[in-house]
């Protein structure tokens, strides 16, 4: 097969002559459409290679009313969660003829009602949902009544068929008081994640549940309202380390947030793991670049976008979808946590 220059875009009739096909061979092989012959196809792959052809999406969606385009929806602060939930999509559709569409929202509330409009707009075929707009009752019933295909991640709450992604994030709140305990900690303070984030709740549930699990009394002076921003996490901690029985250690319900606290117990003169003991959640990238570095959840962002636009892309290929997965979580044990000094004291 002779090489033909790529001094212009190549165009689908190009990779037909350079292969020996028609053109609506080409167009077979790159829908993925059945009944074409394994070294047709493989010549025409190659064929499109040399000629550095790439297939235009917008073009094969008006021909077969699909924009091969899906959406990404969230509302989240947190830059590190931000980029695995992209880099989880992006790693899924890898290969495939979707293209991923980032759809931010301030809050759950702007979301609502917008959705059918932004869908119609774009030409989404569907939409990947991740927290807190997974458990937003309202969105759900929009995309519910104008048909729109959707998958969730982490979700709380039941009431869609759609299938969904998630991690049992109260037990994985619980491991960390367990944690704690076993270090010796009995004053262990929180800050809790955003409001609106059904995930927030579940953490606290579960830290509370840890509590009580060890004998421990619920205090409510140590527990502290975040919102799952740096800042956020910075006032917190400035607040648990200004109490005149200060806790011994800070669960904090995001890393953004623990490494606020770390931020404010080194502007106290509190030394991180000696004088106090941090721990997160999530395990993004700061967990490893703040120092000390965090102990931390491993929550698996990329696995749950990775698997949640799978199921999307399998419902709209018309394929058998599990309604429900659920992965693990790891505790992960770094130097913001050690043995508490005074184990018999506060």
């Amino acid at each position: 097969m002779a090489r033909k220059p790529a001094t212009r875009h190549s165009t689908i009739t190009d990779v037909a002559d350079a292969a020996g096909v028609s053109i609506k061979t080409v167009s077979r092989v790159f829908n993925n459409e059945p009944n074409v012959r394994p070294l047709t196809r493989d010549r025409v792959l190659a064929a499109a290679t040399e000629l550095d052809y790439h297939p235009n999406v917008a073009a094969r969606s008006l021909a077969g009313r699909r924009s091969f385009l899906i959406g990404l929806a969230y509302e989240n602060p947190s830059p590190n969660y931000v980029v695995d939930l992209q880099t989880g999509a992006l790693d899924r559709l890898h290969g495939e003829r979707y293209r991923l569409l980032v759809l931010p929202f301030a809050d759950a509330a702007t979301a609502s009602g917008k959705m059918q409009a932004i869908a119609r707009a774009s030409g989404l075929d569907g939409v990947v949902l991740a927290p807190p707009l997974c458990d937003d009752a309202a969105t759900v019933a929009e995309l519910e009544a104008c048909g729109l295909p959707y998958a969730r991640i982490a979700p709380t709450s039941g009431g869609s068929q759609a299938p969904d992604v998630a991690m049992d994030d109260r037990s994985a709140a619980r491991a960390v008081v367990d944690h704690l305990v076993g270090l010796g900690h009995k004053r262990i303070g929180i800050v809790r994640g955003h409001v609106t984030h059904a995930s927030a709740t579940a953490r606290f549930e579960g830290y509370r549940a840890g509590l009580e699990a060890h004998g421990l009394p619920i205090d409510p002076e140590l527990e502290t309202q975040g919102a799952y921003t740096f800042l956020s996490g910075y006032e917190a901690g400035r607040q648990l380390l200004a109490l005149k029985d200060r806790p011994t250690a800070i669960f904090a319900c995001n890393d953004d947030m623990a490494a606020g606290v770390l931020n404010a117990a080194y502007e106290a003169g509190v030394s991180v793991p000696g004088d106090l003991s941090v721990v997160g959640f999530d395990d993004s990238n700061i967990a490893s670049v703040v120092w000390p570095r965090l102990t931390t959840i491993h929550q698996p962002i990329r696995d749950m976008a990775r698997e949640a636009t799978g199921a999307l892309l399998s419902l709209l290929e018309d394929e058998e979808v599990p309604p429900h997965r659920m992965l693990p979580y790891q505790l992960v044990v770094r130097g913001s946590t050690g043995p508490v000094r005074d184990a018999g004291g506060r």
